[in-house]
């Protein structure tokens, strides 16, 4: 279908690729964010090799590349620094095709929100959409400020909290509490934290520490614990929070809460959402954290959102039939990827925090296990499972 005008609501990841992969097949895109500035949850991003595929499409490689972290091997260790494994992530590349990058969020978005904004077109802020209507021949988004707009389809990419997702699936929608807190951000390189090439994960006592490059010599952080729900801990407390947690293990991971900063630090209460039956309601889609929100244990989030843009954008251009009918095309194509790798995270989070010990302990004890061919095939067969083989 050709002369589309399409409403994208939110300009996060999703939102942004989104627009971008629907402008690049001529479509005239808005796109509608409810805050005043475009500020990223969470410090860093892991882009694996299908999302910067996506980006690469968009003639957006080389900025990528030049945000991107340098990582080259991934390295589990105990927490009393045990070498449980080591890959060299170059076999992957030659697997699939493409170096992953992880990134700075903030970075990423700002590099999304450039390619999209030109003299023309830009990301409407401080417009936050309370409702939307529908007939055959058109949608339609109100905004709280009296504002509204029509086009010929509206993307909700609103993130996990999505307001309109409850618009689309027709009843109320709930998070999942995934029990564990992640405390993440970003920190400068230096010898006593590790190798500036090396994704380094320790895990131990149901928990975990990592380190990732990203560009600019530095590493994102993320540490995770179980934790129950409804616990608060303001910044100026939160290194005496980490070493109590994390007391005993390596140097590095001792460094790393010595060296960051506390109060540019986010410490999140981790959520998923349980699979959707629905993705679209007639012109309305669903897409990214909005439609399939996962825990951060695949590193896929972001990837997932970047492929539901291209995804809807190859079935909106190559049918004639109708709306309606891309939209459902693009139900059926993203579900049973988007619904499978949502609930391969949760295991894989409940078995790294320990909600079962003994599959915890077992998980430990396979790391020394795994050869490098199994990681590597095990991530090239998630990457592989997207648009861009």
């Amino acid at each position: 279908m050709n002369h589309l005008k399409v409403i994208i609501i939110g300009a996060g990841i999703g939102g942004l690729t989104a627009g971008l992969t629907l402008r690049r097949a001529g479509y005239t895109i808005e796109i509608y964010e409810k805050t005043s500035e475009i500020r990223p949850a969470g410090a860093g991003i892991s882009i694996w090799s299908n999302g910067v595929k996506v980006l690469n499409s968009l003639g957006l490689g080389d900025e990528i590349a030049k945000i991107g972290g340098q990582m080259d091997i991934m390295e589990y260790r105990s927490h009393t620094d045990e070498l449980l494994n080591q890959i060299h992530l170059n076999s992957l590349v030659q697997t699939v095709g493409q170096r992953p990058y992880p990134v700075s969020r903030t970075e990423l978005q700002s590099l999304l929100l450039n390619a999209f904004n030109t003299d023309i077109e830009t990301v409407k802020l401080n417009a936050q959409c309370i409702r939307i209507e529908q007939d055959e021949h058109r949608v339609t988004a109100y905004f709280a400020d009296g504002y509204q707009t029509s086009g010929d389809v509206l993307i909700a990419a609103d993130g996990a909290h999505s307001q309109l997702r409850d618009y689309v699936v027709g009843h109320p929608v709930k998070l999942r509490y995934a029990d564990y807190v992640n405390w993440n951000g970003l920190v400068e390189i230096n010898g006593d934290l590790g190798d500036k090439n090396t994704w380094v994960i320790y895990v131990g006592e149901g928990k975990r520490a990592s380190m990732m490059p990203i560009g600019n010599h530095q590493f994102y952080y993320f540490f995770g614990c179980p934790m129950v729900k409804g616990t608060i801990v303001e910044p100026e407390s939160r290194q005496q929070e980490l070493k109590q947690i994390f007391a005993g293990w390596p140097f590095p991971v001792q460094s790393l809460i010595e060296h960051l900063n506390p109060y540019e630090s986010n410490r999140l209460e981790i959520h998923d959402l349980d699979p959707l039956k629905t993705l679209v309601r007639g012109r309305v889609a669903l897409l990214g954290d909005a439609a399939h929100a996962t825990t951060p244990t695949l590193g896929q989030g972001g990837c997932q959102a970047m492929e539901d843009a291209e995804i809807l954008s190859r079935f909106l251009l190559t049918t004639n039939i109708g709306v309606e009918y891309a939209l459902k095309r693009y139900e059926t194509a993203r579900k049973e990827r988007t619904s499978t790798l949502v609930l391969k995270a949760r295991k894989r989070a409940d078995m790294i925090y320990g909600k079962h010990p003994d599959l915890t302990q077992k998980w430990y004890e396979q790391l020394k296990q795994e050869t490098e061919t199994d990681v590597i095939n095990a991530l090239s067969q998630t990457i592989l499972g997207g648009p861009f083989h």
